[in-house]
């Protein structure tokens, strides 16, 4: 029977999203990927982008220290993860990360700075014309290729929500990982 346990390994209620684990309090057997892609409306070294290009180390930096995070696709110190083009086109910037648990994602998206950057988003990306966010279910200690959350992301598009490819309100509806 898998129960869900907080960061401090003790069991919260059956209904709150968590880490899912084994009765016996072994290491989770899943965790939650997630892709996000933006187009920047400019060149990353023109200045209508540069305060969201200056402050990608900041963000990505509060990402790696909130409790929950596990992996991030990086590049270069200072250039986050935007020399990684995508179907050619050096604008796409990438995030890939993995986490925790949905509890831990949700509260870096939406309850600390990284919230006011994204509410700038309209700034400095371009509006995209399809789907442009997945989130999925992970075994835990994988590290997922962009290619592989790219396949993720075209999935969501084809086929709406479903277990393979996700967003908030499928994940708010359905917050438990596969079982083992």
């Amino acid at each position: 029977m898998f129960i869900p346990v907080g960061h401090s390994g003790q069991l919260r209620h059956p209904d709150t999203r968590a880490a899912w684990v084994m009765e016996d309090q072994t290491v989770p057997k899943y965790h939650l990927a997630e892709l996000n892609i933006g187009r920047l409306r400019a060149p990353k070294d023109d200045p209508r982008v540069a305060d969201f290009i200056n402050n990608l180390d900041r963000i990505n930096g509060l990402g790696k220290r909130m409790p929950g995070f596990i992996w991030m696709m990086e590049g270069e110190a200072g250039q986050g993860n935007t020399a990684t083009a995508i179907n050619g086109d050096p604008q796409f910037i990438p995030n890939l990360t993995v986490w925790e648990n949905s509890d831990t994602l949700e509260t870096f998206v939406f309850n600390t700075l990284h919230a006011k950057f994204m509410n700038r988003r309209a700034e400095w990306f371009t509006v995209l014309d399809q789907m442009h966010f997945a989130m999925w279910w992970v075994p835990a200690g994988h590290k997922p290729t962009l290619q592989e959350a790219l396949l993720r992301l075209e999935t969501l598009r084809r086929d709406g929500d479903t277990a393979q490819a996700f967003g908030w309100d499928y994940l708010r509806a359905n917050p438990a990982p596969p079982v083992a």
